[in-house]
């Protein structure tokens, strides 16, 4: 080591400079160090291949415990996994056929040549018989769970679909609409006949036998809370979401229930879309995906 100084060293700059003479003498004297143990050990090291390199934690043993062992410093990998959030996988579109995916809304007409083989309910109204099953299961999984649902509409003829969307009108009328406005406000409610999805038979209206009113307070019963929480497992999605209003064209309605198949149903669920946004994006990843496969 350097003996002492004899003189007294004067000024700042002088200080700074025995300063960094001292840490280059330091750094020199370990350089020397690692070369002995080096030349001790009988070679020079040679790193592995970029492939097989690992990273260096730093953390390499001193110069004299590698010198008593006679073993170059080993490298420890240190790779601690970092937590990586998952992204989203977004909608798969499994197979479906077109009847499950018919869009029906106030843009979208039933199709004029659409035909629909009905089957009657135990409590006399009809539905599509390829939703009949599914539609049957979940009611009984739902009074099996101690609640009572009650189907208070499925399918409409289109004379019932014109009269209930007429009567909407005329009370709106009584209540002060101008005939426009009630039409208007009329469709957020009653779909305009040749657009409700009940004269698809694949829709139903289900709500509790002990509060019937369809108001938003529907969503508060039991048996809705269990119906939003399970019907996709039949098949069923909740058409009419409270925050997809203005996509839909419809108000929402925490009762009305459509029949699209267990898969596209689950898909829906996951995706957090409504049948409009679904079925938009269905019908682009699927068209993108046919074009990649042509190039």
């Amino acid at each position: 080591m350097m003996g002492k100084t004899s003189h007294k060293i004067c000024g700042r700059g002088k200080d700074l400079q025995q300063m960094k003479w001292t840490k280059r003498a330091a750094a020199s004297l370990v350089s020397l160090l690692l070369l002995s143990t080096l030349v001790q050990a009988g070679g020079v090291y040679k790193a592995p291949p970029r492939e097989e390199r690992p990273v260096p934690d730093f953390r390499l043993a001193s110069p004299v415990e590698a010198e008593e062992s006679g073993k170059l410093p080993e490298l420890t990998v240190v790779s601690p996994e970092l937590a990586r959030p998952e992204e989203p996988e977004g909608p798969r579109f499994p197979a479906a056929e077109d009847w499950q995916l018919l869009l029906v809304n106030p843009w979208n007409e039933i199709p004029e040549d659409y035909t629909v083989e009905l089957k009657t309910l135990p409590d006399g109204m009809k539905v599509d018989e390829r939703a009949y099953e599914s539609l049957t299961a979940m009611l009984e999984a739902c009074r099996e769970a101690g609640l009572r649902p009650k189907i208070c509409s499925a399918y409409r003829t289109q004379a019932k679909q014109t009269y209930l969307y007429n009567n909407k009108i005329t009370r709106l009328r009584n209540a002060g609409y101008s005939r426009a406005a009630a039409q208007e406000e009329a469709g957020r409610w009653v779909a305009r006949p040749g657009t409700s999805e009940h004269q698809l038979g694949l829709a139903v209206d289900i709500v509790s036998q002990s509060y019937q009113a369809l108001t938003k307070k529907q969503e508060k019963t039991a048996e809705q809370k269990w119906l939003m929480e399970h019907c996709w497992e039949y098949g069923f999605i909740l058409r009419y979401p409270n925050d997809k209003s203005e996509i839909t064209g419809i108000g929402y309605e925490p009762w009305h229930y459509r029949y699209v198949g267990v898969e596209v149903a689950q898909d829906i669920r996951e995706s957090g879309l409504c049948l409009e946004e679904y079925l938009l994006l269905r019908e682009e990843t699927l068209a993108a995906e046919k074009e990649a496969q042509i190039r």
